[in-house]
């Protein structure tokens, strides 16, 4: 009989129709992760900020035909992870589960399935490349919390350097650059989302795997490159790292050069990139005088990427380690949220 193998996709998940904006928006606002505050107090604010933010989220959606593409894009990788992994573990049985954190399939649900299934192996794999304390330590902590099936089970924490995925990014970038023409004048701006400064500061990587994908992918394009690291998606009133992506692209027109904005951080594309980037940015690009304003596509089923995450899982079911990094990466010891830092223990 051949082994079973579970492999759990995380995301983030998003409403799949207008009605399902709120209750998206107050599951992400009521997580702890995301609001630090305990639940008397938590779940108040939540119901506040889904409330006000609703009209203005149901708009966006609508941009997008009234929901989140996340879910069938995540489907397809799924698929198409299947299928690669068909090829790499010949005589393994493996399927792939999708577990989004504040939208359907929930991760309690996604939990049943994989009990159902029976694996042997079971290995834990985010949709985040770089690890955060609000993304893959979120999504992990809803599995333990549900999860009592069988099965050994491994984590991949982060892979900010995953050969794959850097591979697929670069390809892409040049492929759409080439596309567009191959201009000269531009700056190639790598945006991910964005995080509260606090979050840095209390030892979360996240920052520093952005800016590790960012410069080994720009390895792999034309020595010389105009290149920077910025960051979108910012609300409320707190500091957040930066740069942020609008003053990069301000600061791209105040210098009379184009961009080419990829999304660094986000391997499917969802609001922030078919709305934010295609729409808001492109406009206040149009607005500040860059030209021309060329947005990359997010990886998606990109072949390199897809191998890449294969080629990890693989690697996660040969090793006794619980919790683990794609290749050689490791953080510093200066951040201790990551669990695969230097000297961490797992």
């Amino acid at each position: 009989m051949a082994r079973k193998l579970a492999v759990v996709l995380f995301n983030l998940g998003g409403p799949d129709g207008p009605r399902a904006v709120r209750p998206f928006l107050f599951n992400l606002f009521r997580d702890p992760a995301i609001i630090g505050l305990p639940a008397i107090a938590r779940y108040p604010i939540a119901a506040l900020i889904s409330t006000s933010r609703e009209k203005m989220a149901k708009a966006n959606y609508a941009i997008m035909g009234g929901g989140s593409p996340l879910l069938p894009e995540t489907e397809k990788q799924a698929r198409a992870l299947e299928a690669e992994l068909a090829m790499t573990l010949p005589g393994v049985e493996a399927k792939c589960f999708i577990a989004m954190r504040y939208w359907n399939p929930l991760t309690g649900e996604t939990a049943k399935q994989v009990t159902a299934f029976g694996p042997d192996e079971v290995v834990l794999l985010p949709l985040y490349p770089q690890f955060s304390a609000t993304t893959t330590a979120s999504s992990l902590k809803a599995w333990r919390e549900t999860y009592s099936g069988p099965g050994r089970q491994t984590t991949v924490c982060c892979y900010p350097n995953e050969t794959g995925l850097v591979e697929a990014h670069a390809r892409l970038i040049r492929e759409t650059w080439e596309k567009a023409g191959s201009p000269s004048n531009v700056r190639l701006l790598f945006s991910a989302h964005g995080l509260p400064e606090k979050v840095i500061l209390a030892g979360d990587p996240y920052q520093k795997q952005i800016e590790a994908t960012a410069a080994a992918v720009a390895a792999r394009l034309p020595a010389g490159l105009d290149w920077t690291v910025c960051y979108q998606s910012r609300v409320g009133p707190m500091k957040w790292i930066g740069p942020s992506t609008d003053e990069e692209i301000r600061r791209a027109g105040a210098d009379g050069k184009g961009v080419i904005v990829t999304p660094i951080a986000f391997v499917s594309e969802h609001v922030e990139t078919l709305v934010e980037l295609d729409h808001e940015y492109a406009e206040l690009a149009k607005t500040v005088g860059v030209a021309p304003y060329i947005r990359v596509p997010a990886l998606g089923v990109a072949p390199e990427f897809i191998a890449g995450l294969a080629k990890t899982v693989a690697g996660a079911i040969q090793v006794s380690d619980p919790v683990l990094p794609a290749s050689t990466w490791r953080c510093g010891r200066d951040w201790p949220n990551c669990p695969c830092r230097e000297g961490a223990s797992a």
